[in-house]
């Protein structure tokens, strides 16, 4: 019911836009918070950004603040993390998940649904 989207081969300093788009009748997007994680190759996942169910007061990771800015558009039924000046160290797998909740969390246990996964690779 997530579909994560808009991975690639980018150099440092380019910029992406991962989205994250719901689907299914029942899924009503505007009751679930959204977070995005990723995990690179021999690492823990982490959380990176996530935003409540009606937008607002979003949360970034500190390796990623000031550089990625999540958003949705609960109409639409998707989220998105833009992601600015991107570095080596960004490269891993991403993912979205969505918690039937109002406010958001980097604890993964508190998402309900995920995305399969989209590949963000960082090199020159």
């Amino acid at each position: 019911q997530l579909q994560a989207s808009g991975g690639g081969l980018v150099q440092p300093g380019d910029s992406l836009t991962l989205a994250c788009e719901a689907s299914g009748s029942g899924f009503t997007f505007d009751h679930f918070a959204i977070g995005w994680f990723r995990q690179a190759p021999g690492k823990e996942a982490e959380g990176v950004s996530c935003i409540p169910n009606s937008g607002g007061l979003t949360q970034n990771v500190d390796s990623v603040k000031g550089r990625f800015t999540i958003s949705r558009d609960n109409a639409k039924k998707t989220a998105w993390l833009q992601m600015n000046s991107l570095k080596p160290e960004d490269t891993a797998t991403y993912y979205c998940a969505a918690a039937r909740a109002i406010s958001c969390s980097f604890w993964r246990e508190f998402y309900t649904y995920w995305g399969q996964g989209t590949l963000v690779t960082v090199s020159s």
